[in-house]
């Protein structure tokens, strides 16, 4: 049990998912701020599983949702601001591309990228979040992280957070509150220019409009997801209410009838299939919550 004001009882969460689907979060709490935020922790009994929950653009709840606690971080979390300096800094919640269309207007390059990845800055953190011959390890500075254990805030660089393709060295106990980014000065019109490039590529190579959850599988070495799965004859291929991508195979998409199981079963079968042909083991980049464990386990 909880006790805390903030904190509700079964709170749907598939309406903070891209692909709407998944059960409910047995406790969930949207603290406005750092003090809120430990205030929670601190009536958290430690047997209870904590997940934060970003903007839900990369990842599949279980169907009977999440039995712990669900944290979204709320305003106080979601705002940016361009030092004189240059630099700039952004809340955990900042949405990427309204960071990205910010730092353009304000004359500052090297976020653009960020205006193609439907994510936050927390997330974009714990995942090196790239896209467009970009990605976070090469525009982060540092990060200020909350550990749940001890509520204490630590600032980590790049280095300290080990960044790779799509990884970083962030536990379930660490909690991105903000980072800092480097920029270059730049006229925004020609930033402005970069940004709708980008925003006409994704719309041409990617499935916009539709349940879907960005790219399924992390790229293996020397060939892409999307391309290996193309490869073997499976754009168009369905399972009942999802299916892959015909735009772009790395992308399932579902329908409004598709549950959480759905999904995670269409994953595995193409991961088996592309492994039976291929020998390649596909990792997935989505995060599945609230399924056994055993079960995910690449």
């Amino acid at each position: 049990m909880i006790e805390h004001a903030d904190v509700r009882r079964s709170v749907p969460l598939a309406p903070m998912t891209t692909y709407k689907v998944g059960g409910p979060a047995r406790w969930f709490a949207e603290p406005e701020d750092l003090e809120a935020l430990r205030s929670i922790l601190e009536v958290t009994p430690s047997d209870i599983d904590v997940l934060v929950l970003g903007r839900g653009s990369n990842v599949v709840i279980a169907d009977d949702g999440v039995d712990g606690l669900v944290l979204r971080l709320g305003r106080g979390f979601n705002a940016f601001e361009v030092l004189p300096d240059g630099d700039v800094v952004a809340g955990a919640a900042t949405s990427l591309p309204v960071l990205a269309r910010g730092a353009a207007a304000a004359g500052r390059s090297g976020l653009e990228f960020y205006v193609g990845i439907p994510g936050s800055v927390g997330g974009a953190v714990r995942m090196n979040a790239g896209g467009h011959g970009s990605d976070t390890a090469s525009v982060l500075l540092e990060t200020s992280i909350l550990d749940m254990r001890t509520r204490s805030v630590e600032r980590r660089s790049p280095a300290d957070l080990q960044l790779s393709y799509r990884h970083s060295n962030l536990t379930d106990d660490d909690i991105v509150l903000q980072a800092r980014f480097e920029t270059e000065p730049c006229d925004p019109t020609d930033a402005e220019a970069v940004l709708r490039e980008i925003t006409r590529w994704r719309k041409e190579h990617q499935p916009g409009g539709t349940l879907n959850a960005g790219s399924v599988f992390k790229n293996p070495a020397h060939e892409s997801a999307g391309s290996i799965i193309d490869r073997l004859g499976l754009k168009g291929e369905r399972f009942g209410p999802v299916s892959v991508s015909e735009v772009h195979a790395n992308f399932l998409v579902a329908t409004k009838d598709a549950t959480a199981s759905d999904i995670f079963l269409f994953v595995n079968h193409i991961r088996s299939i592309v492994a039976e042909q291929t020998a390649i083991h596909l990792e997935p980049e989505i995060r599945f919550i609230g399924f056994p464990e055993a079960e995910v386990t690449p």
